[in-house]
């Protein structure tokens, strides 16, 4: 990456309009040619500012990706033609924190990645749907990876293996007209009005949360990469608590 790409893809400035939600982003874009943040963002997106006529973003849900924060279409006039970004948005406040990418239940993924019968039972072990069929659970609610036998652990991680590509596509990228193009995270530590930001090519994100080993944390999740697999949990004993979620966290592209 050269110097100039450096400075395009990432940088600090003060939320001079004051940065409460995710509308912020869009407020920025749609104010373009008073926003010194969006004339960033569009030319780390390759734009020359003085081709451009209109920006107009909005926020949408694609219907192959759940639960991000925001995923904004950007409409984009150039003198010649118009052209269309979606842009996944990762709001982050703790530089350690980590962020659920996607979260849906079991079923939903089958269908997904046609999980097979024997893998979609062991995650339901996992999850919680199928209560512990172990004595003394670490939780009577659920049974963690490594509460299950090492042929059952290998099982699963074959399968993580098998299908890592398209597991890391569908819930980084997502699928369909809204599948996202760009990630833009900002940081924005607590009781300050600084931010800082990067944006970056979604092929780029897919490489640094998507490669790696994948294995049983101590804590009993699973990794990919640098992305967590784990049970939804909390939602005071809700149902929902038994959704399978993925998570990262969007900081480490700021760093």
């Amino acid at each position: 990456m050269t110097e100039k790409e450096i400075l395009i893809n990432r940088g600090s400035e003060t939320a001079k309009n004051g940065f409460k939600n995710e509308d912020f982003t869009i407020d920025e874009f749609n104010n373009w040619k008073d926003s010194k943040l969006a004339q960033l963002w569009l030319k780390a997106m390759d734009y020359d500012l003085r081709d451009i006529e209109s920006v107009k973003a909005t926020k949408v849900k694609g219907l192959f990706k759940a639960d991000i924060q925001v995923e904004i279409k950007i409409e984009i006039k150039l003198k010649s033609l118009t052209d269309i970004q979606n842009l996944q948005v990762k709001l982050v406040s703790n530089p350690k924190g980590f962020n659920q990418v996607d979260k849906r239940w079991l079923k939903s993924y089958k269908e997904l990645w046609d999980i097979p019968s024997d893998v979609y039972k062991l995650l339901q072990y996992f999850t919680g749907e199928k209560p512990p069929k172990i004595n003394n659970p670490r939780d009577t609610r659920r049974m963690f990876a490594n509460e299950l036998s090492e042929d059952e652990q290998e099982i699963l991680l074959k399968f993580f293996n098998d299908n890592k590509t398209l597991i890391v596509n569908d819930i980084l990228k997502g699928r369909g007209k809204f599948s996202a193009e760009w990630m833009l995270v900002i940081l924005k530590l607590k009781d300050t009005d600084k931010i800082d930001w990067v944006l970056e090519p979604i092929n780029k994100v897919l490489n640094h949360f998507g490669n790696g080993e994948i294995f049983i944390t101590p804590r009993g999740s699973f990794k990919i990469g640098n992305i967590t697999i784990q049970r939804k949990g909390g939602d005071n004993g809700r149902e929902t608590a038994n959704m399978l979620q993925f998570k990262i966290n969007p900081a480490e592209l700021v760093k």
